[in-house]
């Protein structure tokens, strides 16, 4: 069984050479087409973490709270020696940012070859709760000289507590002229794009080659997305649906490489509060498949002999094999760093199981060059591109 995946399109390698034609420079001094990348964000360093907690808590759009301008500092202000420590952990810090900068400069430079009328493309970085501020990008747009910008969301799959309120500040920023006068264009959901399901199911095959061969078809695969609070999804917020269409797209695509049909299940992580979440937790999750099987070596235990010894392969993997898979992420954070690494696959271990984490997409060739791809689809759609 082959554990390279290559999909059958060819962009999805990101290495392929441009077609003729694609190398023309800019015109000189033309402003850049800016894309500027839309995400929450992350404190860079532990000093940093009160004031993304306080800006995380005051948003109403993500987690609304009675009298929120007085309560939102008080929750902050209570969470953050805890999160600082998570953040110490970690290195001292969020990667988002950095990850987020590579990508869009990743992303630009095969834009430029891609697409050179629309050229010089531009990355911007505009987080939510952290620095670079929506205001602070804004700004330095507005120095660039920026005459056009599509404002392309790091969430893939669209929920009004995200996407939505990034969007919603963006409005608010630029409508107070923080930006100057810029032509703006969306890209605010992309859950089943090819590129992205390749990206993932490349991710998870690596690592599914980690098992030996023998174990690898029946390890479990756990799709782990941030959890919303019910009244969220209870008010028809598409997030959960268009999470399950990536995994179900994953899934499909695992399918066709070399007939991959393991065994799976969407769980959710990172629940704040006492309010319902959306369920099963992932931690919950991990415990039940540990206690699956047990109930597995139990019975295989009152087996007749010759059963044993028919059984004694699927019994010594039962639901012990785990791949962890960030499904609603596009690179690594807190959620990723501390919460699936450092608490999940290590209460997997002592349960007994092996838990392997897929990699994060942070700067996964196929994703550069789905994201590029995505872009150069949006401006042909936009500035009615061949």
């Amino acid at each position: 069984m082959s554990v390279l995946y290559k999909s059958a399109r060819p962009y999805a390698t990101g290495t392929g050479t441009p077609t003729a034609g694609l190398n023309r420079g800019p015109a000189e001094g033309k402003p850049p087409t800016a894309v500027v990348l839309l995400n929450m964000g992350g404190p860079s360093t532990v000093s940093e973490v009160n004031f993304f907690l306080t800006n995380l808590f005051s948003d109403g759009d993500l987690i609304p709270l009675p009298f929120q301008s007085f309560i939102a500092p008080w929750i902050a202000k209570r969470r953050t020696p805890k999160i600082e420590k998570q953040y110490a952990d970690i290195g001292g810090g969020s990667p988002i940012l950095r990850y987020t900068r590579e990508q869009g400069r990743l992303m630009c430079k095969l834009l430029d070859e891609l697409n050179p009328t629309t050229a010089p493309h531009k990355p911007y970085v505009a987080f939510r709760y952290a620095n670079p501020l929506t205001s602070q990008t804004l700004s330095e747009m507005k120095a660039d000289g920026v005459k056009r910008a599509i404002a392309f969301t790091q969430y893939p799959q669209y929920s009004c507590s995200t996407t939505g309120s990034s969007l919603n500040e963006l409005y608010r920023q630029a409508s107070r002229g923080e930006g100057g006068k810029i032509k703006w264009s969306v890209i605010d959901r992309w859950a089943m794009h090819d590129g992205l399901v390749d990206a993932f199911t490349n991710l998870i095959v690596k690592a599914l080659s980690k098992f030996p061969v023998h174990r690898r078809s029946k390890a479990v695969i756990l799709f782990s997305a941030h959890s919303l609070p019910m009244s969220v999804v209870n008010r028809g917020d598409p997030y959960v649906m268009e999470v399950a269409t990536t995994v179900g797209s994953v899934m499909r695509r695992l399918a066709s490489v070399d007939g991959f049909e393991n065994p799976y299940r969407l769980v959710w992580q990172s629940q704040v509060g006492p309010s319902a979440w959306m369920g099963q937790q992932t931690s919950e999750a991990i415990k039940g498949l540990a206690r699956l099987g047990d109930e597995e070596e139990k019975q295989l235990a009152q087996m007749s002999q010759q059963s044993k010894k028919e059984l004694a392969e699927l019994a010594s993997v039962g639901y012990k094999d785990v791949v962890l898979v960030p499904i609603a992420f596009t690179s690594d954070h807190i959620e990723t760093l501390y919460e699936l690494d450092l608490e999940y696959v290590q209460e997997g271990k002592e349960l007994g199981m092996t838990i392997e984490r897929a990699e994060s997409l942070n700067t996964s060739p196929i994703f550069i060059r789905a994201m590029a791809d995505l872009v150069t689809d949006h401006l042909k759609s936009t500035e009615g591109g061949d």
